[in-house]
């Protein structure tokens, strides 16, 4: 079974490659079309070149932790929030909870 083993992984890495390119929108694409990159990952992935290729120089990598380059902003639980916990400061209860208080208090 270990036999196996290499050729199941330069098949993993090629087939992982190949989904990438399909995947990556073309302005993340770098130095050739999205076509010749499809190509050079299909003719040159048994020897892992094409696959290689891609990985170091096909495709534009944003950092890691970086959101990806999308502006989105980074989530926070309610309690880290400052601005959540002002606004509870802020809110001031309804009349119904000021009739229950003083209903207990008697």
């Amino acid at each position: 079974m270990l036999r196996y083993l290499p050729f199941l992984l330069v098949l993993a890495v090629w087939i992982y490659a190949f989904i990438d390119v399909l995947n990556t929108p073309e302005k993340e694409v770098r130095h050739f079309p999205k076509v010749v990159w499809v190509i050079l990952v299909l003719l040159f992935g048994e020897v892992l070149l094409g696959p290689i290729a891609w990985f170091v120089t096909g495709k534009v990598r944003h950092a890691p932790g970086a959101g990806g380059g999308r502006g989105r902003a980074q989530w926070v639980a309610p309690d880290d929030n400052p601005e959540f916990l002002k606004s509870l400061k802020d809110e001031k209860p309804d009349d119904g909870e000021k009739k229950r208080d003083r209903g207990s208090d008697s």
